[in-house]
This record gives structure tokens, sequence and C-alpha cells, in this order.
């Protein structure tokens, strides 16, 4: 099954299974400001607003800038929207799926079964000029008790490992993973054996993802099989769940980097490459 969904497809589950739907709106930008009162303004009918680095990330710190959140803060975002354990989670953001990749993998990690990405995203939708509102909608009472480990993860030693053993996909632009430029990190470079994927090669003119058929080429092009290990990296790993997304789509499984090169750098004894 397709871990993307489409704007018709969405509208039609709304009117067919309303009460087993659960929308999220995760628009967000790295380092901005709030999203929210966009939220306010206009969102898809039903959604809960979920804020990726508030609510779904843990506190920055000795493992990068976007460590994993606890069991309860998911838990907490998994109430308040009202997910069970029957339930369809479509998440949507407003910017290329980047944030609502990340709330995807987050929820599929801890456990929620049933999450997809609306295809297209919030353009997708308004453009296709279909229903919205405003204000909050009541909070929900979920009823699905989360847990992690329901998606594999690296951390720096499977990382290095994976990139000498399998292929280690590095999402950042071309540019950071040369270390030409790094405009966040303090240290510039790449893992040691990473491959450079990055995330705007996944996606088509219109920001979504490109067709599954293009993005399995695409990957395999740059190492990635079903008889190998597959990783995901990035700055944070925010960028590293979407190329999972991508991956995903292309049919192949994929373990995320969490901190990813912002947990790499907090060792200066780990070895720094540089270069194509």
């Amino acid at each position: 099954m397709s871990a993307l969904i489409s704007t018709a497809d969405l509208d039609r589950l709304l009117t067919t299974s309303p009460r087993t739907t659960v929308i999220i709106d995760a628009r967000w930008v790295m380092g901005g400001a709030s999203q929210r009162p966009a939220y306010l303004a206009a969102h898809l009918p039903g959604a809960h607003h979920v804020d990726v680095e508030a609510e779904l990330s843990g506190v920055a710190g000795p493992h990068g800038r976007h460590p994993l959140p606890t069991p309860v803060s998911v838990q907490a975002v998994v109430n308040r929207c009202g997910i069970n354990p029957d339930s369809t989670v479509i998440v949507y953001d407003d910017q290329n799926s980047l944030p609502a990749a990340r709330v995807w993998w987050t929820l599929r990690y801890f456990g929620v079964a049933d999450v997809r990405v609306l295809d297209g995203g919030w353009a997708a939708w308004t453009r296709a000029d279909l229903p919205t509102e405003s204000g909050i909608p009541a909070p929900g009472r979920g009823t699905l008790a989360v847990s992690p480990g329901h998606l594999p993860i690296l951390d720096a030693a499977g990382a290095a490992k994976t990139a000498m053993e399998g292929v280690l996909l590095d999402a950042r632009t071309l540019e950071r993973f040369r270390g030409e430029h790094e405009p966040i990190d303090k240290v510039a470079g790449h893992i040691p054996g990473a491959v450079n994927t990055p995330m705007a090669d996944t996606l088509d003119s219109q920001g979504r993802l490109r067709p599954a058929s293009e993005l399995r080429s695409y990957f395999a092009e740059h190492g990635g099989g079903p008889a190998k290990p597959i990783g995901t990296t990035c700055g944070s790993d925010i960028t590293a769940a979407h190329t999972a997304l991508a991956l995903t789509e292309a049919g192949f499984d994929a373990a995320v980097y969490i901190g990813s090169w912002s947990d790499w750098i907090t060792d200066p004894t780990r070895p720094v490459a540089t270069g194509a």
C-alpha cells in the first residue's frame, strides 16, 4: 500500500469513513515562525495542528538538533488528535511534504499502523477547491497506546556500518554534503562512505514525490537495492525521514539515522569527509 493518498481519495474517505479518519496539519518551517496562525485561519476539515519541533522532537542537545520525542510526548499527540487502533491518519503540510514526512515516520515508529501523507499537501487540496475550515476542532480522545521501535533506526555506529556495508543516503544539498557551505552545523562535511541524494532529486516540478518507478531507478543508481541495508541521514533527521518516505514509495526499507549529522559531529573523534 502506498504511503501517499490523493486529494480525491481523502475527500472520499472523509465521506465514507469520517469516524476512523484523523487528519494532522503539520505545517512548520525549520527555524521560522510558528505556522499555527496559518492553521487557525484555514485548514482541512477536522485537522489537528501538530508542531514537529515542539511536540514530536526531543530537546536539542548531545544527540543532535531533533532527537526522538519521548513516548509521553507522542502519547499526548495521539490522545489529542483522537488516534485509535483502527484510525487512518493523514498528514499534510505546505512545503514538499517535509514536515509531514517526519510526522508520518515518527507516528509509525511509535506504533500507529496506518499513516499516510497527502500527495501535494495543502496546495493540492486548495487547488482542487475542496472544503476547508478555520478555528480549532474539539480535542479527540485517542485510545491507541504508543510504544517505540516499530521502525528501524540508526545510531552513529550503525550509520558508519551502513555506509560501509550497505548504502547511507544523505539527503542534504550537494554543497552541504561536500562541506562547501554549512549554514546550520558547526562542522561541514559528511559521514565517510555516505552517498548524496538531495531531497530535491526525489521531487517533481510541483514539489510532489516522483512516481514510484522513477524513485526506484533513482535510488538504484545511487546504490540502493533490496539485497543491502539502506540508511538515511541529513542535517538533523527531518529530511532523512522524507527520504525514508521516498524509499518506501520505491519499495525499499530504510533505517533513519536519528540526529544525523548534528549527532555525528558531537563526537570529535568521528571522521569527517568532504568533497563529492
